[in-house]
């Protein structure tokens, strides 16, 4: 081996063990996910690539019943056929989770009427964004498209089971959340912390009311994974993270302990830094932005012209895959 590949090997190393300190451990046994999951029911949003996708195979290896949704119907039926050549049981749900007026209460009806309620949901689609607001101004849609995948999807997926779930008396609903929900809110990001924060609060409120009923929640407040989603983002390549796989085993962890969330242990404190001393948290922030934001700031393509040129389109009005892995 030569110098380069010891470098690298060095590097690698030493982001494993940092992502280790910096991520939530807890990963349950092969044991203890078969005796939560197996003959049980679990619906997977996302599930065609990234987190969504390593959780349908460990579930399915689990003796899970697994529900698979995401826009792509090909790569949920190449799942499905993957995971009963493994012995599992799947079925795939094509759907685009940012459709709440048609899409998604189709999908629900179509769910309660060939599997029933299901036994665990875990939320997992989304869709990331990384603009400035300025960069937004003519970009409404920016937004709109943000908030029906991350929070007016899943809300109207779940307002649909609810009802047969808390009358039966149970069911479990994991969101996979972010740590930004916890942190100040951070430039480029406004799209996506807003959405996902909108949607965990929702959550919460929800659990409360539900717990009587049966019904338990879990929010997953994830730091950095690498996935197809993080990857356009150059900041992250270099950055402790997870992979999708160990992601997925956070997600068993949320299943099988059923917590009411789970946590980096740095974000817990870095919140109560941030309720404590606010002014000096948004100075940091503030700084942030003025040494960062600039170098990222660049024109996207389909952005509006300067003024001197006629404005560009918008973009076409097609919705985000619902699978989370194509951010603006």
């Amino acid at each position: 081996m030569n110098f380069g590949q010891d470098h690298n090997a060095v590097l690698r190393l030493a982001r494993q063990i940092a992502s280790r300190i910096v991520n939530p451990g807890g990963v349950p046994s092969a044991t203890r996910l078969r005796a939560a999951v197996a003959g049980r029911t679990v619906l997977v949003t996302g599930a065609s690539h990234g987190i969504g996708r390593a959780t349908a195979i460990r579930l399915g290896r689990a003796g899970a019943t697994v529900l698979l949704v995401a826009r792509s119907a090909d790569v949920l039926e190449e799942l499905v056929e993957q995971l009963r050549a493994d012995g599992g049981d799947a079925y795939a749900l094509p759907a685009d989770l940012s459709d709440a007026d048609a899409a998604v209460p189709s999908l629900a009806r179509r769910i309660l009427d060939e599997h029933g309620p299901p036994d665990v949901i875990v939320n997992n689609a989304g869709k990331s964004i990384r603009r400035t607001v300025e960069q937004s101004y003519e970009r409404f849609h920016d937004y709109t498209r943000t908030a029906n995948l991350n929070y007016l999807g899943p809300v109207r997926l779940l307002l649909t089971l609810l009802p047969a779930m808390r009358e039966r008396g149970s069911g479990h609903i994991v969101n996979v959340s972010t740590v930004g929900v916890l942190l100040p809110p951070t430039p480029r990001w406004s799209a996506y912390q807003a959405s996902k924060a909108a949607f965990d609060v929702w959550l919460r409120s929800l659990a409360a009311e539900a717990h009587d009923d049966g019904i338990t929640a879990t929010s997953l407040y994830m730091a950095l994974v690498h996935t197809r989603m993080s990857a356009p983002t150059d900041d992250f390549k270099l950055m402790p993270g997870l992979s999708a796989d160990e992601a997925a085993g956070l997600v068993c962890h949320a299943i099988v302990d059923r917590p009411s969330a789970i946590t980096p242990w740095w974000a817990t404190t870095a919140a109560l830094i941030d309720t404590a001393a606010r002014g000096t948290s948004d100075r940091l922030v503030r700084l942030y932005a003025k040494r960062f934001t600039a170098r990222g700031a660049a024109r996207p393509p389909d952005a509006p012209a300067p003024a001197a040129a006629a404005p560009a389109p918008p973009d076409p009005p097609a919705p985000a895959r619902a699978d989370g892995s194509a951010p603006s």
